[in-house]
């Protein structure tokens, strides 16, 4: 019976600790950064192309535009994740976007967590520097503890993410910037036009 009590009150602390945690740690909060050898302009449009996504971004196997204007404020993407056979759903809505500066989003799963992710951008001798920002909170008590007491992982994850990301740029071979083809045409539209 003693051996009882004391596995009770071990189990009670233990409880009364991850729950605990959870309470005074609501959210998590980390940065991540990376500097890629690209210039800016072609950083922002690797990092922007949905075809490019999966390559960067663990796990995800499906995007899916849901509602608002592609690219502008308030528009809804749908991401599927799968991990271990489990598949997760990921609701993300453009808050903010500065093209080739800063671009910030809201990311829910149901049941789970809420997400604000932030990216910001800038140039320095034809490299770039990207740094996300993220702030987690996981949703009820249950989630937030999990997340207070899993956060060196999702800061793993994001270093990942943005390791693959800065792989991705460096390796890209699209042409985003493509010069406008002269045809013979155009000469002749510009050699009438000047006489």
């Amino acid at each position: 019976m003693k051996y009882l009590k004391y596995l009770l009150g071990v189990i009670t602390l233990f409880v009364l600790l991850f729950f605990g945690r959870g309470l005074l740690a609501p959210n998590v909060t980390y940065n991540s950064e990376i500097t890629v050898d690209k210039p800016l302009a072609e950083a922002w449009a690797v990092a922007n192309d949905e075809s490019k996504t999966t390559e960067w971004l663990k796990g995800l196997t499906k995007v899916e535009h849901v509602s608002g204007e592609k690219g502008a404020v308030g528009a809804v993407t749908q991401y599927t994740f799968v991990q271990d056979g489990q598949a997760s759903i990921i609701l993300e809505t453009l808050k903010a976007i500065r093209p080739n500066e800063h671009v910030a989003m809201d990311f829910l799963m149901e049941g789970v967590m809420a997400m604000d992710y932030q990216m910001d951008y800038s140039e320095k001798d034809g490299k770039t520097h990207i740094k996300s920002t993220t702030v987690a909170e996981g949703q009820g008590l249950f989630m937030r503890s999990i997340f207070a007491w899993t956060s060196s992982s999702m800061v793993a994850q994001e270093d990942e993410n943005l390791g693959n990301l800065k792989t991705v740029i460096e390796a890209n071979t699209t042409d985003y910037f493509p010069a406008p083809e002269i045809t013979a045409e155009a000469v002749e539209e510009v050699v009438v036009g000047e006489e």
